[in-house]
């Protein structure tokens, strides 16, 4: 009976690192495409407004920073969790 025990408690601590696992994977997923969508849209941007392109990059470069931000946290949470 103990050993059944140990067992399952292994188990438990595996299932909750695969859990882990995916929320981190998923957190990456979700900032590629953010990072990807404000890098498209930010090209859109420049290319139908040249004279802004200061304006737009550094705007384009906090939203990526704040994007990647959460995305770490969101790993931190997930392996944490």
């Amino acid at each position: 009976m103990t050993g059944m025990i140990a067992t399952l408690a292994q188990a438990t601590e595996v299932m909750h690192g695969n859990i882990a696992a995916l929320g981190a994977g998923l957190a990456a997923i979700g900032a590629g495409i953010g990072i990807g969508q404000i890098g498209g849209k930010a090209v859109e941007a420049i290319a139908r407004q040249p004279e802004a392109i200061s304006k737009i990059q550094t705007n384009m470069i906090i939203a990526a920073a704040l994007v990647e931000g959460v995305a770490l946290f969101a790993v931190v949470v997930a392996m944490i969790g």
